[in-house]
């Protein structure tokens, strides 16, 4: 009987994929809208556009969007293949046989977030704000993420070495 009930609670995570896959498409809608505002902005201001940074600058920020929500999608998947089932058709680069695999592949994407966010900072500055700080921050997260990955793919081949 309690085996029963353990099995079937994995379908609890059947909530936490949905919702995360609501909030992925809400993301990518909201990101198709905002490129579509900006294309049209595109054809109406295009001189300003071109005599500041805005064009990159909205064009990279539109990039973090998406990007935040395929990493949504990329947690939804995994979640889904690791709780109920995992024999969904998925990319070779997207399978996951355990949590330590979608971590890593989560991590990544952030770390790519991260530097896309520097970017759009850096090519947005006014020479006013400290930008070095920033990036400084940015730099010892993106190292502590890079030693964790390290480590933890460390650790692994270890564990399967003995």
């Amino acid at each position: 009987m309690i085996q029963r009930i353990i099995l079937a609670s994995r379908f609890i995570a059947a909530l936490a994929v949905a919702c995360i896959a609501i909030m992925a498409t809400v993301i990518f809608l909201y990101g198709v809208a905002l490129t579509g505002r900006f294309i049209a902005r595109c054809f109406t201001d295009t001189l300003r556009l071109m005599e500041d940074k805005s064009l990159i600058v909205t064009s990279i920020e539109l990039v973090d969007l998406f990007l935040i929500g395929i990493t949504l999608y990329v947690i939804a998947i995994g979640l889904y293949e690791l709780f109920i089932d995992p024999l969904v058709p998925t990319m070779p680069w997207l399978h996951i046989d355990n949590i330590d695999d979608l971590k890593a592949n989560v991590l990544g994407m952030l770390i790519v977030i991260l530097g896309v966010l520097f970017l759009s900072k850096a090519l947005a500055w006014d020479g006013e704000s400290d930008l070095l700080r920033f990036g400084a921050a940015i730099a010892l997260v993106i190292a502590s993420i890079t030693y964790f990955l390290g480590y933890k793919s460390k650790t692994s081949d270890d564990s399967k070495g003995s």
